[in-house]
């Protein structure tokens, strides 16, 4: 069982339209309606991969019910802590004409200290449910500036493994208390280590620093250039197949979504590292936020390359 933590819970609403004019009425070509979150989209993702999730974190009004009876309706365990006000909107905007995708993001609700407290209950049961725990996205306002330092902790402690996929300033806090894995961009690794513009050998240091320092998995997203895996002290070079992006967001969630089925199935590293990157690739080829398609991911598996570099 896969258990995923999504603080800021949202609506995802994906507007399809041709030729965006700012100032203007723009009326869609068709409209897309999720659960969504980034922790959220891992579940969907590792459920349809074939594996049991439950899905929890905050919600809150209308727009919680929605993302609840969503989650529900995917076969996703639901176990979300209520709390006051409304779980936020989270708009992509898709213009075919561009293939331009702009995204309007809500700040969500707030929590207090109470609703931490209840929520870190909840968690502490349902860790005892689950092998692996995902821990992905923002926070929302009111959140402690450890929250997520204090969960990895509560899951180190029942010996589970601990993803982590975040940025800026809870980033680089996590990384003292040493999850199994986290999952930076170039430019989220680069301020872990306090540079900026590394290129890719530089990329290559800065990961292998972070796992010598006690992170057993750090991945590094490239983009539509693959990754760079450190794991046992040796460096992957992973190169994805080339598609035609139909939908980049979710592409991330999908490949920790991937990550978390083979560390779940106790896979080889490349075995994992395949399926991840071709997660991520599927969720590229839909319309659909963290959506994958289970015969595609299979075939993209075998086009993922893997360079092992010392």
């Amino acid at each position: 069982m896969i258990l995923t933590v999504t603080l800021n819970a949202a609506v995802d609403k994906r507007y399809v339209i041709e030729g965006l004019k700012i100032g203007e009425v723009n009326r869609t070509i068709s409209t897309k309606n999720s659960a969504g979150g980034k922790g959220i989209n891992v579940a969907r993702v590792c459920s349809l991969l074939g594996e049991k999730a439950i899905a929890t974190g905050f919600v809150g009004g209308y727009s919680g019910q929605y993302i609840e009876d969503e989650t529900k309706k995917q076969g996703i365990k639901s176990e979300f802590c209520h709390v006051d006000g409304e779980s936020r909107s989270c708009i992509n905007i898709y213009d075919k004409i561009t293939a331009i995708q702009t995204e309007v993001l809500e700040g969500g609700i707030k929590v207090t200290s109470k609703d931490e407290t209840t929520f870190k209950e909840l968690y502490t049961k349902l860790v005892d449910e689950c092998k692996i725990v995902v821990i992905s996205g923002s926070v929302p306002s009111g959140s402690s500036l450890t929250i997520y330092n204090e969960l990895v902790e509560i899951a180190k402690q029942k010996n589970k493994k601990v993803i982590v996929d975040t940025s800026k300033d809870y980033l680089k806090r996590v990384v003292e208390v040493k999850p199994t894995m986290i999952k930076p961009n170039t430019d989220e690794i680069a301020q872990l280590v306090g540079k900026e513009n590394l290129s890719k050998a530089e990329v290559i240091e800065a990961a292998k620093e972070l796992h010598q320092g006690g992170i057993e998995i750090v991945a590094v997203s490239l983009g539509k250039d693959g990754s760079i895996v450190v794991y046992e002290n040796e460096v992957y070079e992973v190169i994805i197949p080339p598609v035609k992006t139909v939908n980049s967001v979710g592409c991330g969630d999908s490949m920790i979504a991937g990550f978390a089925t083979g560390l779940n199935r106790e896979l080889p590293i490349e075995e994992i590292i395949k399926l991840a990157s071709a997660s991520g690739t599927s969720n590229a080829l839909s319309e659909e936020t963290g959506y994958v398609e289970l015969g595609q991911v299979n075939e993209l598996i075998k086009q993922v390359k893997i360079v092992k570099k010392s």
